[in-house]
């Protein structure tokens, strides 16, 4: 029987194997990883019938193109791309059938910066300490750490070889009108640090992502921010979506491969809701932030996990 895998033809600029992360480590040191958007990874892996947490590749601004040794349903979420199957167009949002030795290709960016390709039974890899999510710094979990490269050959486990349904709507407002993209954020928990200024410069002010992020944090590039009182915190926990802010002010808004701990003062905090926005940011892009109160942060997560469930076609997980 051929083995159930996908070939690497071409590896795109940065596409990883990643999931839900690497959680319950961080005391210990070791970073959670894991996807930049998980709202479009759990909807693509939504569209293919596997559990939100399956393996998938998560691909960034670039595209890869990849063969099918066996009959495979595939789905892209996330970032837009024209898509094509043996040089005919296939939809995004959309499981679609492989058959052995089609070649699926990544074409022209239309929207977004990440986009999440799901199998169905979902990718193969080595687990790592719970998770099969690349984190490239330390070399760890997805196909030896890294990123792909031509020639790689991705296992993919028993699943589905039918396509189930689109996606009903496109739930992340990804072609928005041209202008900045707004994140909500929580004010804290080290705002006191910074003078009255600093904070309304951080909700007034227009930054953009520079071209020296990663999926560490992203370096934003706008006003300055300036604490009251000299020095750094004891190092404390990260959170995904901090803005922490160094010596120099310029912001960092913290990733999915964020150190563990930290000692710069954090401004705020992108809401949960808000993350795969974020995650779907590219370089030279601009971000408005604007304050909101955890009730409403509360709402605009349930609001969103809502949106998910109406998405994925009947039969689908989230």
């Amino acid at each position: 029987m051929t083995a159930r895998a996908l070939t690497v033809l071409r590896p795109g600029l940065l596409t990883t194997v990643q999931d839900l992360g690497r959680w319950g480590h961080q005391a210990a040191g070791v970073p959670v990883a894991g996807a930049m958007d998980t709202y479009s990874l759990r909807l693509a892996n939504g569209l293919v019938g596997n559990p939100e947490s399956a393996a998938a590749l998560e691909i960034t601004l670039l595209g890869p193109t990849l063969r099918a040794e066996a009959p495979l349903v595939v789905a892209v979420a996330g970032a837009v791309f024209d898509l094509q199957v043996d040089d005919r167009p296939v939809p995004h949002g959309a499981p679609v059938a492989l058959a052995a030795g089609s070649v699926l290709r990544f074409l022209e960016r239309r929207a977004g910066a990440r986009a999440y390709l799901a199998v169905a039974g979902g990718l193969e890899t080595p687990v790592v300490l719970g998770s099969r999510a690349t984190h490239v710094v330390s070399r760890m979990g997805g196909l030896d750490g890294r990123a792909l490269l031509v020639g790689d050959v991705l296992p993919v486990a028993t699943g589905a070889t039918r396509p189930a349904g689109r996606a009903t709507r496109s739930p992340l407002p990804l072609a928005e009108a041209p202008g900045p993209r707004r994140l909500r954020v929580l004010l804290g928990p080290q705002d006191d640090w910074f003078t009255m200024s600093s904070v309304d410069a951080l909700l007034g002010g227009t930054f953009s992502v520079s071209s020296r992020s990663d999926r560490m944090g992203f370096r934003l590039d706008g006003p300055m921010l300036t604490t009251k009182r000299p020095g750094e915190l004891v190092s404390e926990p990260v959170a995904f979506g901090a803005l922490q802010v160094p010596s120099g002010g310029a912001p960092i808004l913290l990733m999915a491969d964020r150190q563990t701990a930290g000692g710069y003062p954090k401004i705020a905090t992108v809401i949960t809701a808000d993350l795969p926005l974020a995650g779907q940011l590219a370089p030279g892009e601009a971000v408005r932030f604007a304050a909101c109160t955890r009730a409403e942060a509360r709402s605009a997560l349930i609001a969103r996990e809502r949106d998910l469930l109406r998405a994925l076609p009947e039969g689908g997980t989230a």
